[in-house]
């Protein structure tokens, strides 16, 4: 092998460690940034569930609001908008290159990994378009009421907007299961956690993604019924399908449990920064 063989091969090295490196920076800061929002959303959630949420909703947009009147907010605002810029960048490269792992370069696994780059493009964009002043058009709940009326006034509106619920159901359900299956395992460097390290990922993991599930499948639930009932003032946002655990028969406890369990998930996040293979 020539000098010239050996400049080449070391510029490709050198450019790929440089790609890997900036999609590894993009993943990491994306998954801090997710591990915020759904810390404070459990907290807004466990204070409804113990009668105190301070006017707060239990979504997004409420989590936006309490970073807002913190010290130096406006800032974090900026800083959280940019980390989700990068989780929707990571999951774009893995759409277009293949993600990690043996069957990362698979159709499936690409076509997933638009969607959520497509998923996460929207929230980076209302993070910061929240940073940069706009407040949006209301809640979470009514966001999902007015979507839900425009869906249901189209031609065949009441399937696109029951077979939306349904896939929102089918979601939970699997997101839940492979939480508690420890699906993400395969995704962690787990030779570099010790054994209470990797239990309390596991706590975190399971009990976050299982109490995630959940929520995922509760509004898909109100979804359906509101393509059912042909009525969109059933469909419900995070806030209010949270709302609806502390009706249930275990009262706010049940709410109060999966509050807990989406801190969780945001501490899981937190280990998925750390720790992911990306």
């Amino acid at each position: 092998m020539n000098a010239g063989s050996l400049a080449r091969d070391g510029e490709i090295g050198a450019r790929r460690a440089a790609t890997g490196s900036a999609r590894g920076g993009a993943a990491r800061a994306g998954l801090a940034a997710r591990g915020v929002i759904y810390v404070l959303v459990g907290l807004l959630a466990l204070r409804i569930a113990f009668g105190d949420s301070g006017g707060r909703q239990a979504d997004r947009g409420g989590a936006l609001q309490e970073i807002a009147t913190k010290p130096f907010g406006a800032v974090l605002l900026w800083a959280l908008g940019a980390g989700l810029v990068g989780m929707a960048l990571w999951r774009l490269s893995e759409a277009l290159f293949g993600a990690a792992g043996q069957d990362g370069g698979k159709a499936g696994k690409r076509l997933m990994s638009a969607a959520r780059c497509v998923f996460y493009g929207f929230v980076a964009y209302s993070v910061l378009a929240f940073a940069a002043g706009s407040r949006g058009s209301g809640s979470g709940d009514r966001q999902s009421r007015d979507v839900t009326a425009k869906a249901l006034g189209l031609p065949g509106g009441q399937w696109i907007v029951g077979a939306a619920g349904a896939g929102l159901v089918v979601a939970g359900v699997w997101i839940a299961v492979r939480a508690v299956m420890r699906k993400y395992h395969k995704h962690l460097k787990l030779g570099e956690m010790s054994r209470r390290v990797r239990r309390a990922v596991d706590t975190a993991g399971v009990g976050g993604g299982a109490a995630r599930g959940v929520v995922f499948a509760g509004a898909g639930a109100f979804a359906v019924r509101a393509a059912v009932q042909y009525r969109p003032d059933q469909a419900k946002g995070m806030d209010g399908t949270l709302r609806s655990f502390a009706a249930a028969p275990a009262g706010p406890w049940l709410l109060a449990c999966v509050a807990a369990g989406l801190v969780l998930f945001g501490l899981f996040s937190f280990a998925m920064a750390r720790w992911r293979r990306v």
